[in-house]
């Protein structure tokens, strides 16, 4: 019988394997003789690996177990596969002459991680194993094998098998080199520019110098300064702040923009900064700037590749990019400082307008019209809540607004009526003690202070401004304890002046 009968049969499965049953070609090695295949979905045997040679010996199978044992672990690991099943199919046209079966139990190769599943397929049991991998496979495997094979037929299958690999290939690179990167790096010039002129102009760390270039503040938003949703992307606080957003959009941003090419690139970018700020706005006071938001759009265009291309991305960076992000939202999360409300809001702005443009020359009209109105309803939604005057942060933005500039009747008027109505948060009562203070208003503006505490005890200058009043009214007690609260929640200068004062007494 000829051994062109088992050369078939071997191409014939390889070609079952990637043709039929949506394995992916992993591997080939020189020979052509050991193919490895994938498919993430058949957790039965994520693993396929097929070999043609002769077993002569159960030495030689038991020697090449023991190597795949090893390699499949290092391929556990780098799957990120808590646990993996591999088939490991022989084509042989006899049986070891020596005793073999209690290899094929693979018990010393098995581990609580590694299944390695053996099957030998040889000219007495070709039927029989074709029934076995049928079973773990939970397919059918209709297969006639013939007793002679001509080299054509052999090749036909050979060439359709690796054709189809190389298809799957191209497409892969097709996905991420669409384009050669432009406008990441002219981002990046951009905000190096503009963080020289902040350093010319009075410096980056510096509040007003910020304010004046456009970051984002939000009692001038709130006076109609709507551009500040975009300038403070291009905006940073501090050399290292510059240095960690540059870095991250050479990496990120040159990746997305190779994948999705320039106009949907720049759509990605500026759309995720947008969302970054406006998330901002919406759910935090502070002064803020940077491109954060903005990369981490780009991090939500890359999980948008994850939900569309799932294989691809998880074979390729999908567990990096999940880490990355998950390890940036810890440090947000956990360091105070760091703006999370934007980091989120860019990164679903990046899934969202990704989704709007989807992929270069590939169209799904019904879907990214879905993403377009899903988009469209959330930016709205925050827009309408980020404006609306009965959040405690806007108010207390309007009344900030009013005493930078003199108007503290006003300011006073606002805050008092709105926390009269059993709103407002630790800050509203804090500025209110402000201009109560300002109008010598002791004991009321006392009496807020209190309250501020009450709603944030780790609230370190209403502890002070407490300590100061009582320190006035003599009550040199309560105004120790306070200032020792104070200074042990954030050491300042002016703390530790009063205290060493109030021990003085």
């Amino acid at each position: 019988m000829s051994e062109r009968r088992e050369d078939y049969f071997f191409w014939r499965l390889a070609h079952y394997f990637s043709n039929e049953a949506e394995y992916r070609l992993l591997r080939v090695n020189e020979n052509q003789t050991e193919l490895w295949f994938e498919n993430k979905r058949k957790k039965n045997a994520r693993l396929i690996r097929l070999v043609r040679f002769d077993l002569n010996w159960a030495n030689k199978i038991k020697r090449d177990i023991q190597i795949l044992s090893v390699q499949s672990e290092k391929l556990r690991k780098h799957f990120f596969a808590k646990k993996l099943t591999v088939l490991n199919l022989y084509i042989s046209p006899f049986f070891p002459v020596d005793d073999y079966e209690y290899l094929l139990e693979n018990k010393e190769a098995n581990t609580d991680k590694i299944n390695i599943e053996t099957i030998i397929m040889s000219r007495d049991n070709s039927k029989e194993a074709i029934d076995s991998v049928s079973e773990l496979l939970e397919e059918t495997l209709d297969f006639h094998i013939n007793a002679v094979y001509d080299e054509t037929e052999i090749n036909v299958l050979k060439q359709t098998v690796f054709k189809k690999a190389s298809q799957e290939l191209q497409e892969e690179r097709q996905l991420f080199e669409y384009s050669k990167p432009f406008f990441a790096y002219a981002f990046m010039a951009i905000q190096i520019i503009v963080f020289i002129l902040l350093e010319v102009n009075g410096g980056s760390t510096n509040t007003e110098t910020l304010v004046k270039f456009g970051a984002k503040y939000n009692p001038l938003i709130l006076e109609g300064e709507w551009w500040r949703f975009i300038t403070p992307v291009f905006l940073h606080i501090g050399i290292l702040h510059l240095a960690m957003n540059t870095l991250a959009l050479y990496y990120l941003g040159t990746a997305v923009e190779k994948m999705f090419g320039h106009i949907r690139f720049i759509w990605i970018y500026v759309f995720s900064g947008f969302t970054g700020t406006l998330a901002s706005f919406v759910f935090t006071g502070n002064l803020s700037a940077g491109a954060s938001g903005a990369i981490f759009g780009c991090f939500g265009a890359l999980l948008y590749l994850g939900v569309v291309h799932p294989k691809v991305f998880f074979r390729t960076m999908g567990m990096n990019v999940l880490v990355l992000i998950g390890i940036n939202l810890v440090f947000g999360f956990s360091i105070p400082g760091i703006d999370n409300a934007g980091h989120i809001g860019g990164l679903v702005g990046g899934f969202l307008a990704t989704g709007v443009v989807h992929f270069p020359r590939k169209h799904r009209l019904f879907q990214q019209a879905g993403f377009l109105l899903l988009t469209a309803a959330i930016v709205s939604t925050m827009i309408y809540f980020g404006y609306h005057d009965d959040r405690p942060e806007v108010v207390n933005s309007l009344a900030s607004n009013q005493m930078e500039k003199g108007e503290m009747e006003e300011a006073y008027e606002l805050l008092s009526d709105y926390v009269g109505e059993g709103k407002g948060n630790a800050v509203s009562y804090f500025q209110l003690s402000l201009l109560e203070i300002y109008q010598e208003q002791y004991g009321e503006a006392q009496r807020h202070l209190q309250q501020a505490i009450k709603l944030n005890p780790d609230f370190h200058e209403a502890h002070f401004n407490l300590a100061l009043l009582y320190s006035e009214a003599g009550e040199l007690d309560q105004a120790k304890e306070h200032v020792q609260k104070a200074q042990s929640l954030y050491e300042n200068e002016k703390y530790e002046k009063l205290l060493n004062e109030i021990e003085k007494y």
